[in-house]
């Protein structure tokens, strides 16, 4: 599962780093750099009981992955939404990075998409 999680880190930092891309004056580019290099330093997932929860030190939680395979409800590797800093919305997975995902309509930067 780890192969799937670093996969996904990067698609979240590939989301960031495409956001507004084509936006950027010369002047700004290395302000965007820095920005980019900032939020991809700073991510990280921490591990829990049922758990892995990826944070962004500046923008809060991302979302979570389930990591069991005794949840009544998900499957290991579904990506949720975060409810708040400590708990997933429960109401339905966003993608599962073990099945697949569609990294350019399930997830953002900014987390898992809204479900439509």
């Amino acid at each position: 599962m780890q192969k799937q999680l670093d996969k996904l880190i990067q698609d979240i930092k590939d989301s960031y780093a495409g956001r507004r891309a084509g936006e950027w004056t010369d002047t700004k580019k290395k302000v965007y750099a820095d920005m980019t290099k900032d939020f991809n330093d700073n991510l990280e997932v921490k591990q829990g009981n049922k758990y892995l929860k990826i944070v962004s030190k500046q923008y809060g939680v991302w979302g979570f992955i389930v990591n069991t395979d005794k949840d009544k409800k998900f499957n290991k590797g579904d990506i949720l939404k975060a409810a708040g800093y400590n708990a997933p919305a429960r109401n339905q997975a966003r993608g599962n990075i073990l099945t697949g995902y569609n990294p350019t309509t399930q997830l953002f930067w900014t987390g898992p998409a809204y479900l439509r």
